[in-house]
C-alpha cells in the first residue's frame, strides 16, 4: 500500500537564541508558522523488512541511510507500534535543503503520518509528540501547523490563534546555512561580549526590543498582561533576555484594541487578522537573531532582504538560520507582482501564502 502526504514548509517569526544547555542544545522563542509550500511525501508498506529512502529528483544533498530524519522516525514508529514490515520513503524534494523552511522536519512528521495511514494503526498523541522531539527540535511543530509558539530547544510547542492567511514571498537562495554552524557563531559572538540587541537588521529607525517609542504607558500595560500570560508557558529560568522576548511574543500575539486579551484571528472590527499581522510585525520589530551571524558570512543574504523591502515587503526576515528569506505582503497581487521583480534580478523568489491550521490539515494528504 502506498500513501502520499504532502509535507509543508515553515517560515519562523522572530526567532531569539538563549544560553546554550547542558545538553549541548539552546533555549529558543520562536513563532513558528507553516506556509503553503511542500515536498511530496510517498510511503509504501510491504511485506518484510528493511527501510529504503528514495529521492525522486536525486539530490545529493538528500541522505539515503540511516541519517535520514524520515528513515530515524520511521525506526521509531514501527518500534512504538511493534510492526515489523518493509518501508520504502520516496521523497519528491521542492524545498531546499538547508534552507531554513524545516523541509527534513516536516518529511520526518509527513513520513509519520503516511506510515499511520498506510499501517492502519494510530499511534497516541504523546506518543507521536515524543517521537518527533526525539529527532529533531523542530518537528513537534509539523504535528501542530498553523501559527505555533516554540520554546525549549523549539520542541516544546504550543497552538496559537491562527494569524490567517497573509501573502508571503519565498526566496531561496543556492547557498545552504548550516545550522550547527549558526550556533557556533553565535556561542562565539556571546563569548565576545558582543552587543546584540538589534545588530541585524537593515532599517535602524525600526521599533526596538527596548519597549521605546509609541504609547509607553500602553506597552507596559500590554507588557505585564503579556509577561504573566507567556511565563505560564514557557517556564522561564534566569534568562532575562528571553524573558523579555517571550513578553514582546506574547505583547504581538494580543489583540489589536490593546486590551491584553488573546489573539482570536480577527480584529476587533471583524475580518481577517492577516492584514492586522503587516504592522503588528513592523510596530513590534520582531527580528531573527541568526541574521546577526548569518549576515556577515553571507551578505548577499543580507542583500535579497534588502531587495525584499525594496520590493515593497511589510516585513522580511531569515527563516530559521537560512539561507531562505520571506517577506510579507498586504496582498496577493503585491506578492507576485514582488517575485517576478526578484525574478528579473536573478533571485529564486515564489509567491505563496501562510497556511492556517485547519487549511494544514485539509490539505496535507495529496
Amino acid at each position: 500500500m502506498t500513501v502520499a502526504v504532502r509535507s509543508f514548509a515553515k517560515i519562523n517569526f522572530g526567532l531569539y537564541i538563549g544560553a546554550a544547555r547542558a545538553d549541548g542544545f539552546h533555549d529558543l522563542r520562536t513563532v513558528y508558522q507553516t506556509i503553503a509550500l511542500y515536498d511530496l511525501i510517498r510511503v509504501s508498506v510491504r511485506r518484510g523488512s528493511g527501510i529504503e529512502i528514495l529521492c525522486t529528483n536525486k539530490d545529493p544533498r538528500v541522505p539515503l541511510d540511516s541519517s535520514n530524519t524520515c528513515y530515524r522516525i520511521t525506526e521509531r514508529v514501527l518500534d512504538e507500534l511493534a510492526v515489523k514490515s518493509n518501508i520504502t520513503i520516496e521523497i519528491d524534494k521542492r524545498l531546499p535543503v538547508q534552507g531554513g523552511l524545516g523541509a527534513a522536519s516536516s518529511n520526518a512528521v509527513a513520513t509519520m503520518v503516511a506510515l499511520e495511514r498506510a499501517l492502519k494503526k494510530k499511534l497516541s498523541p504523546v506518543a507521536r509528540l515524543r517521537i518527533a522531539a526525539e529527532v529533531g527540535s523542530d518537528l513537534p511543530l509539523f504535528l501542530v501547523g498553523g501559527t505555533v509558539l516554540g520554546v525549549g530547544r523549539g520542541e516544546e510547542v504550543y497552538s496559537l490563534a491562527d494569524l490567517g492567511s497573509a501573502p508571503v514571498v519565498i526566496v531561496t537562495p543556492e547557498v545552504g546555512v548550516s545550522t550547527a554552524q549558526a550556533f557556533a557563531d553565535w556561542d562565539a559572538l556571546v563569548k565576545g561580549g558582543a552587543e546584540l540587541r538589534s545588530a541585524g537588521r537593515t532599517n535602524a529607525s525600526a521599533p526596538t526590543r527596548d519597549w521605546k517609542g509609541g504609547d509607553a504607558r500602553r506597552s507596559v500595560a500590554r507588557r505585564s498582561v503579556a509577561c504573566r500570560s507567556i511565563d505560564r508557558l514557557t517556564r522561564f529560568g534566569g534568562s532575562d533576555r528571553l524573558f523579555e522576548v517571550g513578553c514582546l511574543l506574547s505583547s504581538w500575539l494580543t489583540d489589536s484594541n490593546n486590551s491584553g486579551s488573546p489573539n482570536t484571528g480577527a480584529s476587533a472590527k471583524g475580518g481577517s487578522r492577516a492584514g492586522k499581522l503587516l504592522s503588528d510585525l513592523v510596530r513590534t520589530g520582531i527580528e531573527n537573531d541568526f541574521e546577526i551571524v548569518v549576515f556577515p558570512q553571507y551578505p548577499e543574504l543580507r542583500d535579497i532582504k534588502g531587495a525584499l523591502e525594496r520590493a515593497g515587503a511589510r516585513y522580511a526576515s531569515l527563516s530559521g538560520s537560512g539561507s531562505t528569506l520571506y517577506g510579507v505582503f498586504r496582498s496577493q497581487a503585491d506578492a507576485v507582482k514582488a517575485a517576478h521583480s526578484l525574478q528579473r534580478q536573478g533571485v529564486k523568489a515564489v509567491a505563496t501564502s501562510t497556511l492556517t491550521r485547519q487549511n494544514y490539515w485539509k490539505k496535507i494528504l495529496d
